[in-house]
């Protein structure tokens, strides 16, 4: 079970307290490795330190509070997971039952509800703050987006890393979803996709063509 960045030792100081969520002190997680309490100090400072594991104090009986060592989720997500697995299964059984477009669309309605949840916060913007928005939730969601053209009639965004692409090579249909959250956060009628690291490309290259006010109507 390698992980990332973590020496053997530290995936055995992990495992332990992925075993036992309540947390686990020094003293116990040196019984369990066989090493010494240093050796546990200095494993558990730099997990600490990368956000791997949490401290907090407990009050003993007698004596004075000692630390308890958790799992945070950072250290948990270090773990294997099937997301892209389990997610690959629903959309092949959705697109067997509705068909590409019908999947497609299914996308598009997904990225209505996240922009819908955002109302509150567009409310009032101008286009150039919702493309600066948009940039800000494509990087929460993992996609290094930037900004490398913007005119008043249109926007150029690069992203350098595809969250979806395992999941987009064998199923495309899931661009539409991006597609339609830039189109809906930006006013956008249609985002074209020149280059796309699915298709072999180094970065995924968005260009939106912004209309003008007057002309601004909401594609369905």
């Amino acid at each position: 079970m390698p992980m990332k960045g973590v020496s053997e030792r530290q995936q055995g100081l992990l495992q332990q307290l992925q075993r036992d969520k309540g947390g686990l002190t020094v003293d116990e997680l040196a019984e369990r490795l066989g090493i010494t309490r240093t050796a546990v100090r200095q494993h558990l400072a730099a997990l600490e330190r990368d956000g791997y594991v949490s401290r907090e104090t407990v009050r003993k009986a007698a004596g004075r509070p000692g630390n308890v060592y958790a799992l945070t989720a950072a250290g948990d997500s270090l773990f294997p997971k099937q997301y892209n697995w389990f997610s690959g299964l629903l959309l092949k059984a959705l697109r067997e039952e509705r068909g590409s477009e019908g999947l497609q669309k299914l996308l598009r309605s997904l990225a209505d509800r996240v922009v819908s949840d955002l109302e509150a916060q567009l409310a009032g913007l101008s286009t150039p703050e919702r493309i600066q928005m948009l940039a800000r939730i494509m990087n929460d969601m993992g996609y290094d987006a930037r900004v490398t053209s913007q005119t008043a009639s249109r926007v150029e965004v690069v992203a350098s890393n595809c969250v979806y692409h395992q999941l987009a090579a064998e199923f495309p249909e899931v661009c539409h979803f991006d597609y339609r959250l830039m189109e809906r956060l930006t006013g956008a009628p249609a985002v074209e996709h020149p280059e796309c690291m699915v298709r072999g490309g180094h970065v995924c290259h968005f260009i939106l063509p912004v209309p003008s006010p007057a002309g601004k109507k909401r594609r369905g």
